[in-house]
């Protein structure tokens, strides 16, 4: 059975039995870290300590998305103090940080750039 992706379908064809294709994911293999690849990791900051794992994460070489909103609703002096100490950190390794949106930062090793234009 063919359908069309753009534009519209025939309605002639039979679309009352839909084909379900599944793709089996082996996480083992998906978590191992490649040569030549770079990790990326979605964290939150809902406390000042957890910006030694944070930084941890970016010394190993890894990309981190951070989500700040946690920490920004229940302190923004916290919030301030971490996001110094990130920026110090990243800058002093050659790294780059970038805000994105109001709730989220992007860390970065020195084999990565944010782009900005």
């Amino acid at each position: 059975m063919a359908f069309k992706i753009f534009g519209r379908s025939n309605m002639s064809e039979d679309i009352s039995e839909p084909e379900h294709e599944y793709v089996e994911v082996n996480v083992m293999d998906s978590a191992r870290k490649k040569e030549g690849h770079i990790g990326i990791r979605v964290e939150k900051l809902n406390e000042f300590s957890d910006t030694d794992k944070i930084l941890a994460s970016v010394r190993k070489g890894e990309v981190i998305f951070l989500k700040i909103k946690g920490l920004k609703e229940k302190d923004i002096g916290e919030l301030k103090r971490a996001v110094d100490k990130l920026k110090k950190t990243v800058s002093a390794n050659n790294g780059d940080i970038a805000g994105v949106e109001q709730d989220w930062l992007i860390l970065t090793p020195q084999h990565a750039a944010v782009q900005r234009d």
